[in-house]
């Protein structure tokens, strides 16, 4: 199906999101969209698929004006999303999520859809259970049900928003091979993220937006160095890696055993100095976010000990509360659910963060205005102190965070750092994070992105099954070797010095 936007325009406010963007996408194409974070391009594959209505503008589909409005005129276009948070239902079993959205009456036809659904995930060698529940999926697992109902639903045009976000390589291997497959059968994707390799990859031709604007349109061979330019307007160069020098031990992980819901952990030994980088690289849920929780004292361990500190200040079975009046920090995924406070502003997340510098029975609003603007300056934030923080954009949101974190701290544990986020605000949040081991923390942190893993780690563990590598030199390993021990392959060499179970 060919697709052909014309003149689309979205204002939010004062803010023009999308500004009289063309653009022309032929069948059989995986087509990129880029864009640093705020550019437009979410906001314009929701008006694609009904989530928005433009302002201005029209959609043709093979040609043919089209209106839509809402989700289900889109699906019934021929035109499926795939956000980055699967919109599924983690109580039902797959099987019924599967069938949501069917034109089947109050009572589908299950069996029919069983069967369906079986051909279809043979037919991409999708191993899902259709009788399994839909929260025992894996990221990349849950992705595909998506992709199968979609298909499902009679999609033509497939829309993915960041697919690549918390899966894992050899999952990234498989959505790519099944996005190839559904391009050569005739299909349209528009394949939108803000990861360049994965562009490079994939796509048959890339447009960039910036600022709501519709920047060009470029076919391979890429440039690298010129798709930068175009996506933020300058060239952004990388910082090199520095080591530095290590201070005195802040962390003693020893012979920790840890038992999750679908997952156990056992002899766990860990040293983190000050101004030490760990990383945790493995398959979602095979046991790193287990271990971080622990460390920060949110999941308590079935055996071992933890301790914080030269003196070895025993913590085990202390509660997060205890953890951060020794200075360890953590920073969830889950920013609005787990980290900030949706309805909140950006001073009223302030005042919270800084209550022990404002004394007294009455907030102090125009000392929390002060730190706020201070903030806002340093942390480069977009946005100002009455912003509504669920108005900022993810990347703004993670700098949110990084200024809420107190100083000094100890200890900074943190899931997937930048996850969502564009390649500058990339490289800003590690040289903030950077900055704060220079200080004196050190951090370990979960990514699912093994060039992050081996590019800002000091040293990396790698977690399968309930399996857990020692620390391993981040300078000694390569994306290839990360991925196969990822994969389960290679461990052979780890069992002789310790067995983990």
């Amino acid at each position: 199906m060919q697709i052909e936007l014309r003149g689309i325009t979205k204002c939010f406010g004062t803010l023009r999101a999308n500004d009289n963007i063309s653009l022309m996408v032929p069948s059989s194409t995986i087509q990129g969209i880029l864009g640093e974070n705020g550019a437009g391009k979410s906001t314009l594959m929701k008006i694609l698929s009904g989530y928005y209505t433009p302002d201005g503008g029209e959609i043709l589909l093979d040609g043919k004006p089209v209106r839509i409005d809402a989700p289900a005129d889109a699906i019934r276009a021929g035109i499926g999303m795939l956000h980055q948070d699967p919109l599924d239902f983690p109580p039902l079993k797959v099987i019924d999520d599967f069938i949501l959205g069917s034109r089947g009456g109050v009572l589908p036809n299950r069996r029919g859809a069983l069967k369906e659904f079986r051909e279809l995930a043979e037919r991409f060698d999708f191993a899902i259970d259709p009788e399994a529940f839909v929260d025992s999926l894996t990221v990349g697992e849950r992705q595909q049900l998506e992709i199968l109902r979609l298909l499902w639903l009679g999609a033509k045009v497939l829309i993915l928003d960041e697919p690549t976000t918390g899966i894992s390589l050899p999952q990234k291997e498989k959505l790519f091979a099944t996005l190839k497959k559904l391009a050569k059968e005739g299909m349209t994707v528009l394949f939108v993220s803000h990861k360049l390799e994965d562009v490079e990859t994939l796509c048959n031709a890339a447009s960039v937006l910036r600022q709501g604007k519709l920047i060009g349109t470029v076919k391979p061979p890429f440039d690298t160095k010129a798709l930068v330019e175009m996506m933020f307007g300058k060239e952004v160069e990388i910082e090199s890696k520095t080591k530095l020098e290590l201070g005195q031990k802040v962390l003693h992980a020893k012979n920790v055993q840890l038992e999750g819901v679908r997952i156990n952990i056992k002899g766990v030994d860990l040293d983190v100095r000050a101004g030490e980088v760990i990383g945790l690289a493995g398959m979602e849920g095979s046991g790193q976010t287990l271990f971080l929780n622990a460390c920060a004292g949110l999941t308590q361990p079935v055996g071992g000990q933890f301790c914080l500190a030269e003196e070895e200040r025993d913590m085990t079975g202390r509660t997060y509360h205890d953890f951060q009046k020794y200075g360890v920090a953590y920073l969830p995924a889950a920013r609005l659910e787990q980290a900030l406070v949706p309805g909140l502003t950006l001073e009223e997340h302030f005042i919270l963060a800084e209550k022990d510098n404002m004394k007294g029975f009455f907030i102090d609003h125009r000392k929390a205005a002060q730190i706020t603007k201070e903030r806002i300056d340093v942390y480069n934030i977009k946005g100002r102190p009455d912003s509504p923080i669920e108005s900022l954009s993810g990347g703004n949101q993670q700098r949110a965070l990084l200024a809420l974190l107190k100083d000094p701290l100890k200890l900074i544990l943190i899931e997937h750092p930048t996850r969502g986020l564009d390649y500058e605000s990339t490289i800003y949040v590690w040289r903030k994070l950077k900055e704060r081991c220079a200080k004196g923390a050190a951090i370990i942190f979960i990514s699912s992105d093994l060039e992050e893993i081996l590019t800002y780690s000091d040293r990396v563990m790698v977690f399968f099954a309930g399996k857990v590598t020692p620390p391993l030199d981040a300078s000694n390993l390569t994306v290839e070797r990360l991925g196969k021990l990822i994969g389960g392959k290679d461990w052979d060499e780890f069992a002789e010095e310790k067995t983990y179970a």
